[in-house]
């Protein structure tokens, strides 16, 4: 019989623990980026950029990323914890306050899909540190005008993006119930 462990990391954000690369953030991450997606492949949306797994790229990996390579389900596995654990240390940087778990893992996917430095500088992340985490979960899906919020590519909109970014501000509005 094998007997698998994960060592569960932990980072303060604001002075309260949250675990890194939760299962919930990996599970969510899967469903948004890919789930076993082991053969490399020029994602359109990125212009063609060679992606893999959950969302790596040339910029977040250290291995090289060549469309039609077959990355293992160890390989992914690994790489994708420790590219997000690298950009939740990025992201504790920036986020002054405590924030729940779920609030966490979805800042986490919104820095996953577009960058810690866009989400660290974003309106969102403004308003939690200011102490409204309601209105930083809704600015991760809507402007301030109700219009769709971080759904487009260049001047083009995404219907994709914006089910994601919806889905983000559910899931970061539930975690504060």
């Amino acid at each position: 019989m094998e007997l698998k462990t994960k060592i569960v990391t932990y980072l303060f954000v604001g002075g309260a623990a949250v675990v890194a690369a939760s299962p919930a953030l990996m599970d969510f991450l899967g469903r948004w980026e890919g789930q076993g997606q082991y053969v490399v492949y020029a994602d359109k949306l990125a212009g063609g950029l060679p992606t893999v797994c959950k969302g790596i790229t040339r910029y977040t990996s250290q291995y090289p990323v060549i469309v039609g390579e077959r990355w293992s389900p160890e390989k992914c596995r690994a790489e994708e914890e420790r590219i997000v654990i690298e950009t939740q240390i990025n992201l504790q940087r920036c986020v002054k306050v405590a924030v729940p778990q779920g609030v966490w893992d979805k800042l986490t996917s919104h820095a996953h899909n577009f960058g810690w430095p866009k989400t660290c500088g974003s309106e969102s992340v403004k308003a939690i540190n200011a102490g409204d985490l309601e209105r930083g979960c809704d600015l991760l899906a809507y402007k301030p005008d109700g219009s769709p919020n971080w759904a487009n590519v260049g001047d083009q909109y995404y219907q994709g993006l914006h089910n994601r970014r919806k889905d983000e501000r559910r899931e970061c509005l539930a975690a504060l119930n």
